[in-house]
């Protein structure tokens, strides 16, 4: 088993690494476990309020541990405890985690990069970094609710471009569509990724968890009608008071 995934605090945000360098971080069945393990913890964790995932040594990630593969690759039972179990599992905790996340994506970012991209609610990129998911050049297709995430972020027609050209294209084309909120110079990226997540986290968080179960319910299909019977439960809450009191009192509030 090779790479890991680490998680390191810095006050109330946590920084979440993808570690393989010596395959521009590219995921090993061992780190879409961890992955899983990580943002399962991370939504537990109250002291939390943003979350920064970057991968290790100025690359985001590059796809999948190609070495792994003819493990299980070629039995449908082991392809698909792979992409539903594995792949999946990493990826559904990411989608379910209420707490806000920054992708810093540096170099490479391809396959499972892009899902990992994919899965974060603000993405920040530099001049360099380039994007892809090339698989066909491998033989294979993405699988179903991975094709459908990358679909609905990168949109429909940039995903056809990824999958049936296997096209690499750069991060300003990706801007340009949608996918990126902000390209800056490589050098930057780290910085001002930190800034965004610190930015965050000092922000109401109640609001955020709610903003996000929204969205994301949202995203699955169900109608804004169907969330109304909780919707103003916050009402009464103390987050409510303190930032309206903070408002009226020209002040800063204290979340």
């Amino acid at each position: 088993m090779t790479g890991q995934v680490r998680q390191t605090l810095e006050g109330s945000t946590a920084k979440v690494t993808l570690s393989n360098p010596a395959k521009f971080n590219a995921m090993s069945r061992a780190m879409w476990r961890a992955l899983r393990e990580v943002f399962t913890g991370l939504q537990r964790n109250p002291e939390v309020r943003a979350v920064l995932v970057a991968g290790e040594g100025g690359h985001f990630c590059a796809g999948g541990d190609i070495a792994e593969y003819t493990d299980f690759r070629f039995h449908p039972d082991g392809l698909r405890d792979f992409h539903e179990n594995d792949v999946w599992g990493g990826l559904s905790a990411m989608l379910d985690c209420d707490l806000p996340v920054v992708a810093q994506i540096e170099g490479n970012c391809m396959g499972a990069g892009v899902e990992i991209a994919s899965c974060c609610d603000i993405r920040v990129a530099g001049q360099g970094a380039r994007f892809g998911a090339p698989i066909a050049k491998l033989g294979f297709p993405m699988a179903p609710r991975e094709a459908a995430l990358v679909a609905r972020e990168v949109g429909l027609a940039t995903a056809r471009q990824m999958l049936l050209e296997a096209a690499v294209l750069d991060a300003g084309t990706l801007l340009a569509r949608g996918f990126l909120h902000t390209v800056v110079a490589d050098a930057d990226v780290p910085a001002e990724t930190l800034s965004r997540a610190q930015r965050i986290a000092r922000l109401a968080p109640q609001a955020a968890r709610l903003n996000k179960q929204a969205l994301r319910a949202l995203a699955q299909g169900q109608t804004a009608e169907s969330l109304l019977p909780a919707a103003y439960d916050y009402a009464d809450s103390a987050e409510h008071r303190e930032g309206i009191a903070a408002f009226l009192a020209k002040r800063a509030p204290h979340f």
